[in-house]
């Protein structure tokens, strides 16, 4: 099993994660903002990742601190959980919809970060969670994976179900990135590393 476990501590935040890449979608997601809760939920779910987080934060502060510090610390958990990355699938893409709304993700397990965000929202809030930390999660979730991830908002309006197309999105398709293919013997790359 493709699996690991993290600690994270700043004078910030204290973050708890484990994850399971081989899992049935199962999750145990404590950050004491709901609708970041609900959104990591749903990445597990659509992922099949096992995933359980533990966080606590500034949040009377704001939520940027816990919102970015989740996304660092799961980035780091996916890389270490990914191993030698030998026979995965290396890409994934998916278009998720979700009602009126329709989120593009396509991801490259290629240990160069980068992140493409083009998406928008109508609304500054969603529940207590700023809607500008979504793109902040998923730059610090890239980063510290070591994944290159791309997402665009094609059409919505609803700000709930543009989010919850990213982040069922952004599960789904690292879920066909991180599959193995009995074909490859080795890693997908002519370069000889990821």
């Amino acid at each position: 099993m493709r699996k690991a476990e993290l600690n994270r501590e700043t004078l910030e935040t204290q973050i708890y994660i484990e994850l399971n890449l081989d899992g049935k979608g199962s999750s145990d997601i404590s950050t004491g903002i709901g609708f970041f809760d609900h959104m990591l939920i749903l990445f597990s779910k659509h992922g099949l990742f096992d995933l359980k987080i533990v966080a606590k934060g500034d949040l009377n502060v704001d939520s940027h601190h816990t919102i970015e510090d989740v996304g660092i610390t799961m980035g780091k958990a996916f890389n270490t959980a990914l191993r030698d990355k030998v026979g995965i699938t290396r890409y994934g893409s998916v278009y998720l919809p979700m009602d009126e709304a329709l989120v593009r993700v396509v991801v490259d397990i290629s240990g160069r970060p980068f992140l493409h965000y083009d998406v928008s929202f109508t609304a500054e809030r969603i529940g207590e969670m700023d809607t500008k930390m979504v793109e902040e999660f998923m730059r610090a979730f890239a980063f510290n994976a070591g994944i290159t991830l791309h997402m665009d908002l094609l059409h919505g309006s609803n700000n709930h179900h543009i989010a919850e197309a990213c982040f069922k999105g952004l599960g789904r398709a690292l879920r066909y990135a991180v599959s193995l293919d009995e074909r490859e013997a080795g890693l997908p790359t002519t370069k000889g590393v990821l």
